[in-house]
């Protein structure tokens, strides 16, 4: 076994998710802030080096987390990162033993995600103003988002390149950067054949902001709040609320599930299952609407 240091061992399990596993930025920073949080509580505690953690120190960490009102969900990220970093220095023999081994995760509800009706998404994409070259492009994105369902760093990263029109998909890179093929519905691609005339050129970006510079996701959201304000939406919104109306308006026509979860880049069909449980309810809510004996 190789000694070794926890903050030299959290730099090295970040490098490698960078370099090897090639994961987004905010994935990163979301690690590296909760591994950093427990590197502060084990070395307040004299616990400095990784072949001394024991499985008793991370559930204190995590006891001490929900305590200081952190929910499940941040706490199964934290686990999670903690697993990774563990597994990484057994694999890499500078510990002998796992300590995560016999940990649980904390259950987690998963909540139905709000998605918009059919006429709310029709309301929302006719907001921009086509007339103008910066209307056009807001249109283009909102139009190719809902047929897409891309997320929305997905989105903001396309290039010209990645689109063909002719065959009618879109070349996407997910989490980890991997790359599927998306089908372009019909009026996305007569949007975007009357944007690209009037894109500027020199942009790298298939959507570039009015710098000519790629769109932050910070602004699409604001992009998207304006035009669902426009139409007179009150529920809550934001870029992902498309990319789950997305899922749930496939499914609830009829759309295979696993083609659904390959058009979103799911790796696992399980995450997609949650649009059948939308779908299900929006039935469950209409037959209380409407039938006489409900």
């Amino acid at each position: 076994m190789t000694p070794i240091s926890l903050d030299d061992a959290i730099d090295r399990w970040l490098d490698h998710l960078k370099v090897e596993r090639n994961l987004s930025p905010h994935t990163l920073d979301s690690y590296a802030r909760d591994l950093r949080q427990l590197a502060t509580f084990l070395v307040a505690r004299g616990v400095g080096d990784p072949r001394r953690v024991g499985g008793q120190h991370l559930t204190a960490f995590l006891l001490e987390r929900s305590r200081a009102g952190a929910g499940a969900r941040s706490r199964a990220r934290a686990l999670s990162s903690i697993r990774g970093l563990f597994r990484f220095l057994r694999v890499e023999r500078h510990i002998d033993a796992d300590p995560t081994a016999l940990l649980d995760s904390p259950r987690v509800a998963r909540k139905l995600p709000v998605v918009l009706s059919v006429d709310e998404v029709d309301r929302l994409l006719a907001a921009p103003d086509r007339a103008s070259a910066r209307g056009l492009r807001d249109a283009a994105m909102l139009e190719t988002m809902y047929a897409t369902g891309l997320r929305v760093s997905e989105l903001v990263r396309l290039r010209p390149e990645d689109v063909d029109l002719e065959a009618g998909y879109l070349r996407a890179f997910g989490k980890g950067r991997k790359q599927r093929l998306v089908p372009l519905g019909q009026i996305a691609q007569d949007l975007l054949r009357e944007y690209l005339p009037v894109r500027p050129a020199r942009a790298g970006a298939l959507f570039p902001s009015r710098l000519g510079r790629s769109m932050t996701r910070q602004s699409f959201w604001k992009i998207v709040g304006a035009y669902a304000r426009a139409a007179g939406i009150t529920k809550p919104i934001s870029p992902h609320k498309l990319r789950h109306s997305f899922a749930t308006h496939l499914l609830e026509r009829g759309a295979d599930l696993r083609a659904v979860q390959a058009m979103l880049g799911h790796a696992d069909v399980s995450t997609t299952q949650i649009y059948t449980h939308v779908s299900r309810a929006r039935l469950l809510e209409l037959y209380k609407r409407h039938h006489p004996r409900a």
